[in-house]
């Protein structure tokens, strides 16, 4: 396991400045078992580049902690960890290009295929891809701001999506597809810490789901239901997505190094997420109201924990206008008749996540099997989906010699209310069809297993089946049920700087 040192360390590193830990914790940090330098802040006499690198480390390690912990993502590294655009395995961090002046950046590539040999509406593939580009400033180190940063992400996405274009079912089989087949800015934002990195803000151009409902370990999927965040929880509420930015704020409060409270605002704005935006509009015009995201959690890493684990219960309340999921303006079907949904105003959801390493066969690497697991449920409003539930299992570090391969095997099942089928009964009805063979749930089951090439290359073949595809309004007048698909998938991961020698990888020399 030696040449995992150098990762391990940096892993294990990462918890020794978790927002809750304050420098008197850091200073505890056996090097011994990092591997790399203690986290000792220098003192009144020490010279520049000891402070400068002071503050690389500690940015560096708060990197990955923030995208392992429920806490949720602030910088844009931690982001490409987050929604599974690097190339590196769960909690390592991204291939990050350093200048040196407290200026980072990651450029990375995620490209996924699919195609449905069985199953669906036909069979047929599609593939759609995406461009990462994050930045990361410190003010601390630029403009002499302790605490202060600011995030930038861009983003461009292409290509089709198998489940549109062949299988039908509302859940996406590529998570990489959506928010507009083009170029966005993603997030601009400043953050700011303080009382020792106890109390974290961010506030700009931000997206819900990074920093709320995302973990590292999710995309290792490449399935919707999964990757990304629990799928549900965007059918339920408005919660903001990715990759689309609107007007938000953030802040989370660590009570101890372990628990943290966290709350957020974020503006609905259905125009932003018009397929030909760019986020580059900033007014709030067609702005519908707002969504609230509030949790409490229980999170340690691998500094503070052998087997490191995340809690987290929350709520989303959403005050912001919606489409009713039956009814147009006249209280018809809108499917029937052609008219607008009725819009209507407020609605909420409640949910309970977890993740927790259950084995690690070497106490100072980051090698074992990590258990995971979400619930949410709608609570109120008129719902599509009464409840939605994933979970699975991931493996790091799969045979000899293969330290960062990982084994994923994970399920998405999506439980449809009685109003989220009225509208396809009444299809079938207007058809002289019964209601015989209409699902309640869709679910999705996948295998995928990811193999560390290079250390700038992740390729991850998977195999997914969709039980009982829940038909888009576009097929809601098929005859017959859309047959589950069987769908044969490959996503791979580049991270560029790495790629180019100018940063460092997994297995890196």
């Amino acid at each position: 396991m030696r040449k995992t040192t150098r990762w391990a360390a940096l892993a294990l590193c990462a918890a020794t400045v978790s927002a809750g830990i304050g420098p008197a914790e850091a200073q505890q940090a056996d090097p011994a078992l990092d591997g790399a330098p203690a986290l000792v802040r220098p003192g009144p006499k020490a010279s520049r580049a000891q402070k400068a690198q002071y503050r690389a480390n500690r940015a560096r390690r708060r990197t990955i902690r923030e995208a392992r912990s429920f806490a949720g993502a602030s910088s844009a590294a931690a982001s490409s960890i987050a929604q599974g655009s690097t190339a590196a395995p769960p909690s390592l961090p991204p291939g990050t290009l350093d200048l040196g002046n407290g200026i980072t950046m990651v450029l990375n590539y995620t490209g996924e295929f699919a195609a449905n040999p069985k199953g669906g509406i036909r069979q047929g593939s599609d593939y759609a891809g995406q461009v990462f580009f994050g930045l990361d400033a410190d003010l601390g180190r630029l403009a002499g701001i302790d605490g202060g940063a600011v995030h930038a992400i861009v983003t461009e996405r292409h290509g089709r999506s198998l489940s549109n274009d062949f299988i039908g079912n509302t859940t996406s089989v590529q998570e990489i597809y959506g928010g507009g087949q083009t170029a966005h800015l993603s997030s601009l934002s400043y953050e700011q810490k303080l009382f020792d990195n106890r109390l974290d803000v961010e506030v700009g151009r931000l997206l819900a789901n990074p920093n709320f409902l995302a973990s590292p370990f999710y995309c290792n999927f490449q399935n919707n239901g999964i990757c990304g965040a629990p799928k549900g929880v965007f059918k339920m509420t408005n919660l903001t997505w990715w990759p689309i930015a609107t007007w938000g704020a953030h802040g989370k409060a660590w009570v101890t190094d372990r628990v943290f409270v966290h709350a957020g605002v974020y503006e609905v704005n259905p125009r932003d997420q018009q397929d030909d935006q760019n986020g580059i509009d900033w007014s709030t015009r067609g702005a519908t109201g707002v969504v609230v995201p509030v949790e409490v959690g229980y999170s340690t890493n691998f500094g503070n924990d052998s087997l490191p684990r995340n809690y987290g219960i929350g709520a989303i309340i959403d005050q912001s206008d919606y489409k009713d999921p039956v009814q147009d303006v006249r209280r018809g079907s809108y499917l029937l008749s052609g008219l607008d949904p009725l819009t209507r105003f407020g609605r909420s959801a409640i949910y309970a996540r977890f993740d927790q390493m259950v084995w690690r066969p070497d106490p100072t690497a980051v090698q074992g099997l990590t258990l995971f697991g979400a619930f949410l449920a709608g609570t109120g409003g008129r719902q599509y989906e009464d409840y939605f539930l994933n979970g699975g299992a991931v493996l790091t570090g799969t045979f000899p010699g293969r330290p960062y391969d990982t084994l994923g095997v994970g399920f998405a099942l999506e439980h449809f209310s009685p109003l989220g089928l009225a509208n396809y009964r009444a299809a079938r009805a207007s058809l002289g069809l019964d209601n015989r063979g209409i699902a309640a749930t869709q679910t999705i089951l996948e295998l995928s297993y990811g193999i560390q090439l290079t250390p700038a290359v992740r390729l991850m073949p998977n195999l997914q089946y969709v039980i009982n595809p829940q038909p888009q309004e576009k097929f809601a007048f098929r005859p017959r049920a859309i047959p589950d698909a069987v769908v044969v998938g490959a996503k791979l991961s580049v991270d560029l700087f790495t790629l180019a020698g100018l940063a460092k990888g997994p297995g890196s020399n």
